[in-house]
């Protein structure tokens, strides 16, 4: 029987590759991971589905360019106490725009320590995050939130077996490149190929050629699916195929992949987002980095980034050894926090026009442009 753990030999050297390091459309995914880990074809794609299987892989799919797709933000939430729980699993479960929802706490009272839920939001282009959110309070009890949309966006990706030996400090040897989101509208054709590309992989179909079965259910030939997802890659909506690690619950071991999970605040000079930007995500222990506006309940913070790890310790090295890095060039930090993750799901966001619509409805409400 195949090691379903993370911590395998084999498994770390495929999961080093499939987690992050596939960019953009891959016409054979499986085979691109195996030529890069050096794991044999038939090793790489029964390892995969055993983890899958065994829930080591949460998912594995096509990744898009969301921030592209539709208008989005980090939402903080204000809810009391004992609405926590059942506000985190409306989210959840009956919420199929939000994606990340994780209940957050500091180690003092500090500003916006009473934000306690945040989730990530998308909602069609067009569409109101704000009605969206209004909807969720009539159903939550959630007492306020704050919006907080990406303004650039300096690191995103995931990689957490390789970032297990990063050291403090460790960066690229450039700053971090920004992207800006930049919506875009695609036709009925487009949108067909886009629903069947980015659906989860079922353990059955990690093998050669797995995008015959996509074409069909798009109801389009190969040379059209080719096409589209070319024009697909060309408007930047294309991410990475990856397996996505169950990095927050234990395995059917008891394992972790990690254990901390921490959203770093630091609000530098208006002006120089940009520039402290690049250089908080260009350390390799960052999974996501972004400017985005925390306002004066954050201590008016503007640049927000997350990392991972096994060890509380070890989390926040690596978070002294950016403040570090941004006071060497010259960047002034007025304001720090560390929001720490507790309770956490994570689900691809729903992106479809018609889904939403079909949503809104449900929920006894109707959808309300920007």
């Amino acid at each position: 029987m195949s090691s379903i753990e993370h911590t395998d030999p084999v498994n770390a050297r495929i999961l080093a590759v499939s987690e992050d390091k596939i960019q953009g459309f891959v016409n054979e995914p499986f085979v691109e991971i195996a030529e890069r880990s050096g794991v044999g074809l038939p090793v790489v794609i029964e390892r995969i589905r055993a983890m899958l299987n065994a829930g080591t892989i949460r998912r594995v799919r096509q990744t898009l360019i969301t921030n592209n797709l539709a208008d989005g933000a980090l939402v903080a939430w204000k809810v009391p106490e004992e609405k926590l729980n059942s506000a985190f699993d409306f989210m959840f479960k009956d919420d199929p725009f939000s994606g990340h929802i994780v209940v957050r706490s500091t180690d003092a009272q500090t500003p916006g320590s009473q934000y306690r839920l945040w989730t990530t939001l998308k909602v069609p282009a067009g569409l109101s995050l704000e009605k969206h959110c209004e909807v969720i309070m009539q159903h939550t009890g959630a007492e306020k939130f704050l919006l907080m949309p990406a303004k650039a966006i300096f690191a995103l990706g995931v990689g957490h077996v390789r970032r297990k030996t990063i050291e403090p400090g460790d960066k690229t040897d450039e700053p971090a490149r920004m992207l800006t989101p930049e919506i875009v509208k695609l036709n009925e054709e487009q949108w067909r190929v886009l629903v069947a590309l980015k659906r989860e992989f079922t353990p059955d179909e990690i093998g050669l050629d797995p995008w015959k079965k996509r074409a069909e259910e798009a109801g389009v030939d190969m040379e059209t699916f080719h096409r589209v997802v070319a024009e697909l890659t060309e408007r930047k909506i294309m991410g990475r195929f990856s397996t996505f690690l169950e990095h927050v619950k234990p395995t059917s071991a008891g394992q972790r992949v990690t254990k901390f999970n921490a959203l770093f605040h630091w609000a530098v000079p208006a002006g120089r987002e940009i520039e402290a930007g690049r250089e908080v995500g260009r350390h390799s222990c960052m999974t996501h980095c972004y400017w985005r506006e925390g306002g004066p309940e954050f201590n008016n913070v503007n640049i927000m980034g997350v990392a991972h790890g096994t060890e509380k310790d070890r989390v926040l090295a690596h978070k002294h050894a950016i403040d570090r890095h941004l006071a060497s060039v010259g960047i002034p930090v007025s304001y720090t926090n560390v929001f720490w993750g507790g309770r956490s799901e994570i689900k691809p966001s729903e992106l479809s026009p018609l889904e939403y619509r079909s949503w809104m409805e449900k929920m006894g409400a109707s959808p309300a442009a920007v």
